[in-house]
């Protein structure tokens, strides 16, 4: 059985994209929580994972001497291996489609991350209002998420990204969890959006394991903002 090593999930959003995909997917791997508790190289957290992450990061994928890292490549790799869930569109250009938006996301909306980490648990709307007023950056990155979902679900006819559950939603979890930990403004068409995203069975269980975890790190919560 394939072994998924994540970090907390409050707060591992890349952690969440695999699992969440794996879970949805309904196929069966074995979790392996390594606990964030510093990222210096002498850490807990570094220690756990020398031998089996070449990043020393998270997520990592085992099967049998196997490792792949990074959550594009485990998502190739898992789509490949379980070619019956059909994980990627089956359309060619909707194939494409839907890796550039993930590609799109992996490597973009740097100042959303940067200033909304995720933190499933937290309710933080006057955090969020403080970022939606003074970081014309996350602004711009919401309005680009908008036009981004927008147009796949006017493609698709959704109700999700590209019709039915696929990597791409799996990749914007995440995204997801942050706009209502926020309460970053949405238009209606994309608050639905959301709203599918976050009652995914595979969504609510990482959710529902999130919120039981009452770990806080504080290293990981240098946003509360003051007035």
């Amino acid at each position: 059985m394939m072994k998924l090593y994540i970090g907390n999930k409050n707060y591992s959003s890349w952690s969440m994209r695999p699992w969440v995909l794996l879970t949805q997917a309904d196929i069966p791997f074995e979790e392996v929580m390594v606990r964030f508790d510093a990222f210096t190289p002498d850490s807990a957290f570094k220690t756990a994972l020398k031998n089996i992450s070449p990043t020393g990061k998270v997520p990592v994928l085992q099967e049998d001497d196997l490792l792949v890292w990074d959550t594009l490549a485990i998502a190739e790799y898992v789509a490949e291996r379980f070619p019956e869930c059909e994980l990627w569109p089956h359309d060619q250009a909707d194939r494409a489609r839907a890796r550039s938006v993930c590609a799109e996301m992996h490597s973009g909306f740097g100042a959303l991350r940067s200033a909304c980490p995720m933190n499933i648990e937290a309710s933080l709307p006057d955090t969020g209002a403080l970022i939606w007023r003074d970081n014309a950056a996350v602004r711009a990155d919401v309005e680009r998420l908008v036009s981004l979902w927008r147009d796949c679900l006017r493609t698709s006819g959704g109700p999700l990204l590209f019709g039915n559950f696929s990597v791409a939603d799996a990749y914007f979890a995440p995204l997801c969890t942050r706009l209502i930990t926020y309460t970053l403004p949405l238009p209606e068409d994309i608050s639905a959006y959301v709203q599918r995203v976050l009652t995914l069975p595979g969504v609510q269980a990482w959710m529902e394991a999130a919120r039981a975890e009452h770990d806080f790190l504080a290293f990981e919560e240098p946003y509360r903002l003051h007035r």
